[in-house]
């Protein structure tokens, strides 16, 4: 794949030529970024491939109860991302924000040792788990940005997705291997995950670089503090509110991996122990794709990346409603949502990243990610409820329309002559 280089990418250094630019190395701080990614993803992918099964079929909960602490587990801290963006930007340490949100993940894995079959202290360590994400999220991001050059980001977030989506595929396998090994122990799955979790933590601290504001991507520097009048200015300007609706309206359009691999189960009828392995198949196709549709990104657009990546997911809806069975299903279904993970989860924080500008990066794409996150909440307890009232087939149904929708609502934000999305904010 992409090597890296010590400290910055090959564009910068001496001897890059146009030729060679096409084909530059993404910066080292990416690629220990993506290191730290891949073993975190591990950690929490064992705990996601078991957790649908341990809630629904082990503690019988319902579906809109599974549907609110699915959304718990995405959204239900969305407004955090915002706090650690804006404090990462303002102390200029989004390394140590992003360390909190590591280390908080990790915590969160014991936690569901102690939180027994108890529905409210699993959604209190679920919500604990998410903080963590949602403070790490936007740092991370900002960091990647911050390393790498505008040119390049579809790349550099395509390399970085792509590692993450390494550990997506061998979380499940881990908590597989855990599985058949202990039986019916999810406690196991918990410590595994944990030690793997605490392993990423110890990464970070000694491979990952800070970066100052005037970093590879524009060149600006400013001594003075974010203000928070300063930060959520950014929702004034154009191009970045846009963003956020669209991020919003994006999410709402995205009902959740637990949904989708429950409704696969069920058209299959798989047997328990091999649930684990559906998450393995849209994390292989992530991976192979992750990389390849970043740098497309870079040379045909982003936006247009993204808008196949949503059609991806609303060809995936229509084949869990639909006529085709058997393997050829899952093996349809698996691909086109790794394709949709692939082509939407960096491409749209690349796309935001040029409109931007540095000291206030992190915080403008905690906002976007806050947009997608809060929707998301929102997605999975309707879906939830659409699920009961209306069958599991209807459902989803319905959530392949609201793609579509959604779509439509996305260009027309996203899409006119002045191309607001590629130009920077005004500082």
């Amino acid at each position: 794949m992409y090597l890296s280089t010590v400290s910055r990418p090959v564009a910068d250094q001496p001897g890059s030529g146009p030729r060679r630019r096409r084909f530059t190395m993404v910066s080292g701080n990416v690629v220990a970024l993506g290191t730290v990614s891949l073993i975190t993803d591990v950690s929490a992918e064992m705990v996601v491939a078991v957790l649908p099964l341990y809630l629904v079929l082990g503690l019988h909960l319902s579906p809109v109860a599974f549907g609110v602490l699915d959304g718990v587990h995405t959204g239900a801290t969305a407004l955090l991302r915002v706090v650690g963006g804006f404090a990462a930007d303002r102390f200029r340490r989004r390394k140590l924000i992003a360390g909190v949100g590591y280390a908080l993940s990790a915590v969160a894995k014991l936690g569901l040792l102690l939180a027994g079959r108890s529905i409210p202290a699993i959604g209190a360590v679920i919500a604990v788990d998410r903080i963590g994400k949602g403070v790490r999220s936007a740092p991370r991001d900002a960091l990647i940005t911050l390393s790498t050059p505008p040119e390049a980001l579809g790349r550099a977030f395509g390399v970085h997705r792509a590692m993450d989506s390494v550990g997506a595929f061998l979380g499940p396998l881990a908590a597989f291997a855990v599985l058949l090994v202990v039986g019916q122990s999810y406690d196991a799955v918990f410590v595994t995950s944990f030690c793997v979790a605490a392993l990423a933590v110890v990464v970070l601290v000694l491979f990952v670089r800070e970066q100052p504001d005037g970093g590879a991507a524009d060149g600006e520097t400013n001594d003075l503090k974010v203000s928070v009048r300063e930060a959520f200015g950014l929702l004034r300007v154009g191009p970045a509110r846009r963003l956020v609706l669209a991020a919003a309206m994006l999410g709402l359009a995205t009902i959740g991996d637990g949904f989708v691999y429950l409704l696969l189960q069920r058209r299959m009828d798989l047997g328990l122990r091999w649930f684990p392995l559906l998450a393995v198949g849209t994390s292989l196709a992530y991976l192979l794709l992750a990389a390849p549709l970043g740098v497309l990104a870079d040379r045909i657009g982003r936006l247009p990346v993204v808008i196949g990546g949503y059609t991806a997911l609303g060809a995936t809806y229509l084949l869990l409603a639909g006529p085709v069975d058997g393997w050829p299903l899952i093996a349809l279904a698996l691909t086109l949502y790794g394709a949709f993970y692939a082509a939407t989860d960096g491409v749209l924080i690349a796309l935001a990243g040029p409109v931007l500008p540095a000291r206030l990066r992190t915080t403008g794409i905690a906002l976007v990610q806050t947009g997608q996150a809060l929707a998301y909440l929102v997605s999975s307890v309707l879906f939830g409820l659409a699920w009961q009232a209306w069958g599991p087939e209807n459902a989803i149904r319905a959530a392949a329309v609201a793609v579509a929708g959604v779509l439509v609502g996305t260009l027309l934000l996203l899409v006119s002559p002045s191309r607001p999305t590629t130009r920077k904010v005004p500082r």
